[in-house]
């Protein structure tokens, strides 16, 4: 499965939405792309799973590739 990471890059500063960035990373479970990205100093707003129409429209954006993690 595919998931869309939305995450604020400094764990440490109040997350304000005009800073929020994103990844795309493929993983088992919502819970294994978070132990995957434990190690980062990211702090995570909010991973979405990303199938059908919604999948195929994120792919055709120029900013889709998939994270190696």
């Amino acid at each position: 499965m595919i998931f869309k990471v939305y995450y604020q890059a400094n764990r440490l500063q109040i997350p304000v939405r005009e800073n929020t960035q994103s990844l795309y990373i493929e993983a088992e479970s919502e819970q294994s792309v978070r132990e995957m990205l434990s190690n980062r100093e990211f702090n995570i707003e909010y991973v979405q799973m990303l199938e059908g129409s919604h999948l195929e429209y994120e792919q055709a954006s120029a900013s889709f590739q998939l994270e190696q993690v």
